[in-house]
């Protein structure tokens, strides 16, 4: 099996025995980001937008890193700490996604590594 293991400095470092992304043939899967300052290692400050706009930042590092770009996803799989922060979250995710259209699924979850209010997952294609 054709495999290789993605990595960046652009990008926090995994927080576990993961890796940042997995590149096999021409798909590249993202493990899931948190809003992690990948300089401090700390979440940064501020309202889910904020948070969202540093999870894509992290994407758009790992997946340049794996040879794609968010011009090139095809399923975004994203969680939630709180549905009530879906539309907030979802204007983020247009300026980002929004003419790819990928296909997606959206989830709230009870908790989140390091408490985080959202964490996304890509799969991309390499052209």
């Amino acid at each position: 099996m054709d495999r290789s293991i993605i990595h960046t400095d652009q990008a926090p470092k995994a927080l576990g025995p993961y890796s940042q992304a997995i590149r096999t043939g021409n798909l590249v899967f993202t493990s899931g980001q948190i809003p992690l300052d990948p300089a401090t290692g700390k979440l940064v400050e501020g309202d889910i937008q904020a948070q969202a706009h540093r999870v894509f930042a992290n994407l758009q590092a790992v997946l340049e890193a794996s040879g794609t770009s968010l011009a090139h996803v095809v399923k975004a799989t994203c969680f939630l700490k709180d549905m009530n922060d879906f539309q907030a979250f979802n204007a983020v995710y247009g300026q980002y996604l929004g003419e790819v259209r990928p296909a997606r699924s959206t989830f709230q979850v009870a908790r989140l590594p390091m408490d985080a209010g959202l964490e996304v997952e890509l799969i991309a294609v390499c052209t």
